[in-house]
């Protein structure tokens, strides 16, 4: 995990090079201070050297100004490289996010994944710049403080600088009880996060239902959890920072107590004891650094840890090395013998499955809810992979296919439609970005909805509102279907996209998508039998698979399942 952190320098060795000179400077000009005090006190003022002192003086100003300009480095560039590297990671996970599988989304809440890819993200920026630059500025001034001190006493300095390894050992100490006080806050973090999203996308349906104080009593009740998890964090870290705040107060003691001892046996003067606690109050900076930045380690590492958990998570489904391109496919689909399963084995929805269906031939399928009819329109594309058996593509297993030449072969039209914020445009446009204004406006008419576009004030350019707030259900289902004919599928599947419409949106639509599959292979879902009516052949399903199978006609002299449904 440490070594993909590190990898994310790589790209901006330049800078955080130049940061770390920049803090060496830093910490060498804040060592030289205490030196040049000790001269002037011990040699120049008892000599009158007047000149010696001005001297000192006047490269200790100009020494400053250079200083002066490193801390603006690595105040400002240091940020933007922590900035940088958050932007990578967040452009790393959005990709991985875009490459993992429904069955990740099946588990996962909107609101805890966004908090991955914000709030974390922040976390690890921050650490990101100060960490390596404040371990550097630190050690340096460790070292270098120690090395000098040892010149004037090192029975003292050994003394002293044993109760700082002290310190160290106490941060280092209460670190693992910050770190799980800080994975819990991003734990419930991410849960309040997706209660919030949660809410506001039902705002309307809370309204409908009157229930806005339920909806406050459950956020109350993820809001306290919230807090709760917090106010661990925060006692963990009164801990942590009252403990050194002792232990710093107890170095200053014993540097009183032990250099006054010093002192009186004449081990040391008084001026070399006042150098002593000069470099105890610069040391007293890089130790509240490493103090604030075990803080931060352990703010950082925890949104490091959900970052990693996620990036280390292959999708299942892929393109094999030398998958085959599909383009142009005959249309034919066959599943043969397939058996398939939700949450890992738990549910069981199609059992030795079988069905075959011919270049151009247009399927109807029907039957009870959870009978698996919009499973079978998930795993033609891959949207989910089969436990066993085999679904093909004109005699080719779809496993064998690029997936994404796979999928942009086939269009799926489902019942709840996910309409972009954005314009009317926009979303059209989602089937072929690439596509033409005259192309928009041709698919728009073919899908029975551009007389409605034009009726508005903007047209066109029209926001939807959020997930298409301001469209009907019917006007969502045509811009799907519009979106399908700039994709030009090969493969045409309908998911029960009428059952929720009135009778004349239902014809609209139907009429848009009989143009739409025209010499194309298409699967009809439907609740509504009218929906499917003319269809070359109708699927009946059952739980135990297919019960029926005939076109309309055959269905009804059959007087079975499929009757019984047209006459109630």
């Amino acid at each position: 995990m440490l070594k993909k952190f590190i990898s994310y320098y790589r790209n901006h060795k330049k800078v955080f090079y130049l940061d770390m000179a920049s803090a060496f400077m830093m910490s060498a000009v804040d060592l030289l201070y205490p030196i040049a005090t000790r001269a002037i006190l011990n040699d120049y003022i008892p000599d009158n050297n007047m000149k010696m002192i001005l001297y000192i003086g006047m490269g200790l100003f100009f020494i400053y100004i250079i200083r002066a300009r490193m801390s603006f480095y690595v105040t400002y560039n240091g940020h933007i490289m922590g900035a940088y590297i958050q932007r990578d990671m967040r452009k790393d996970l959005f990709k991985k996010y875009e490459e993992l599988d429904y069955e990740f989304y099946d588990d996962f809440q909107t609101g805890v994944l966004m908090s991955y890819i914000t709030n974390h993200l922040r976390d690890i920026s921050e650490m990101a710049h100060h960490v390596p630059e404040d371990l550097f500025i630190s050690g340096i001034m460790f070292i270098g403080s120690f090395i000098y001190l040892s010149t004037i006493n090192f029975l003292l300095t050994a003394i002293i600088f044993s109760f700082v390894i002290v310190i160290v050992v106490f941060s280092w100490w209460r670190r693992k009880k910050m770190l799980e006080a800080q994975r819990g806050v991003r734990k419930v973090h991410g849960e309040l996060n997706s209660k919030i999203e949660n809410s506001l996308s039902g705002i309307r349906l809370t309204k409908a239902y009157n229930n806005e104080e339920f909806e406050i009593d459950r956020f109350q009740d993820v809001n306290e959890h919230y807090a709760d998890s917090t106010r661990e964090a925060y006692l963990q870290m009164g801990i942590f920072h009252v403990g050194n705040e002792f232990l710093l107060l107890m170095l200053n003691l014993i540097l009183l107590v032990v250099g006054g001892l010093f002192v009186f046996y004449e081990k040391i003067d008084y001026i070399d004891l006042f150098t002593y606690y000069m470099y105890i109050s610069f040391l007293t900076k890089p130790i509240n650094r490493l103090i604030a930045m075990m803080q931060q380690i352990q703010q950082g590492m925890a949104g490091f840890e959900r970052f990693y958990q996620v990036m280390q998570i292959e999708p299942k489904i892929r393109s094999e090395e030398g998958a085959i391109f599909l383009k142009n496919p005959k249309g034919s689909i066959s599943f043969k013998h397939v058996d398939f399963y939700y949450n890992n084995k738990e549910l069981q929805v199609l059992r030795d499955f079988n069905l075959d269906i011919a270049p151009g031939e247009k399927i109807g399928l029907i039957g009870e809810t959870g009978v698996g009819k919009s499973t079978i329109s998930k795993l033609i594309p891959r949207f989910y992979d089969i436990d066993s058996g085999s679904i093909t593509i004109d005699g080719i297993d779809i496993k064998d296919y690029d997936v994404y030449s796979l999928r942009r072969t086939i269009g799926h039209v489902q019942q709840d439609v996910f309409i972009f914020y954005g314009t009317i445009k926009d979303n059209i446009l989602y089937g072929n970005p690439e596509a033409s204004d005259e192309e928009v406006i041709d698919a728009a008419k073919r899908a029975n909805i551009h007389e409605f576009i034009e009726t508005l004030p903007q047209g066109y350019m029209t926001y939807t509102g959020e997930k298409g707030v301001k469209l009907s259900g019917g006007q969502k289902q045509r811009i799907a279907i519009a979106r399908l004919f700039l994709k030009k599928p090969k493969i045409v599947i309908l998911d029960e996209a009428t059952s929720a419409l009135d009778n004349v949106t239902e014809r609209l639509i139907q009429s848009a998508f009989d143009d739409l599959v025209k010499e194309k292979t298409a699967i009809v879902i439907a609740h509504r039998l009218t929906t499917i009516m003319n269809a070359d052949r109708i699927i009946v399903l059952g739980k135990d698979g297919i019960i029926e199978m005939g076109n309309h006609d055959q269905l009804v002299e059959l007087k079975g399942v499929y009757y019984n449904l047209l006459n109630q």
